[in-house]
């Protein structure tokens, strides 16, 4: 069976309620996962917008949430779940705003894809990640990736929001 990733709030390719955006609650979205490989030791999530900041012009990633050492135990996250409530050992990583936590879209312009990113390791990464960006997120995942599944929503803002995606 095939690494799953799935939301009771949207379908693959539908687009994100509105709740979950800037123009909302910005509250992270209700994620569940099944069909880990075996040998799965933790998860990572990472949850980023590659249209930014104009779809006709994309120039960057947008990162919007990092979540690393999530423990193979976990069937998924609730919605709007915050660092605190996180299941034990989980590791957050800086966004694009330069914070933990979660970022919800908020596009400048035109209609933006958001990837959601379930990668299934055969480690639990070393806690002296501390904070990691992405890129240093993604170096130390680097040969330990045994499955990884995709969730792709899709916002438009109603509103101009100028330097957020």
């Amino acid at each position: 069976m095939t690494l799953t990733l799935r939301s009771s709030a949207f379908h693959d390719g539908d687009s994100l309620p509105k709740r979950l955006t800037c123009e909302g609650e910005d509250r992270s979205p209700p994620l569940a996962w099944e069909n880990l490989p075996e040998g799965t030791a933790s998860l990572v999530l990472i949850i980023d917008d590659p249209d930014a900041p104009d779809p006709a012009a994309p120039r960057m990633v947008w990162d919007h949430w990092i979540l690393y050492n999530l423990p193979p135990d976990c069937p998924g996250l609730d919605e709007g779940v915050t660092g605190a409530e996180l299941p034990h050992g989980t590791g957050e990583g800086i966004n694009s705003w330069g914070r933990t936590g979660y970022g919800g879209p908020c596009p400048p312009v035109g209609r933006h894809r958001y990837f959601h990113r379930l990668y299934a390791l055969d480690i639990r990464l070393s806690p002296e990640l501390g904070t990691p960006q992405k890129d240093d997120l993604l170096l130390a995942m680097d040969e330990h990736i045994l499955a990884h599944a995709v969730l792709v929503g899709t916002y438009a803002a109603q509103t101009d929001h100028q330097g957020r995606t």
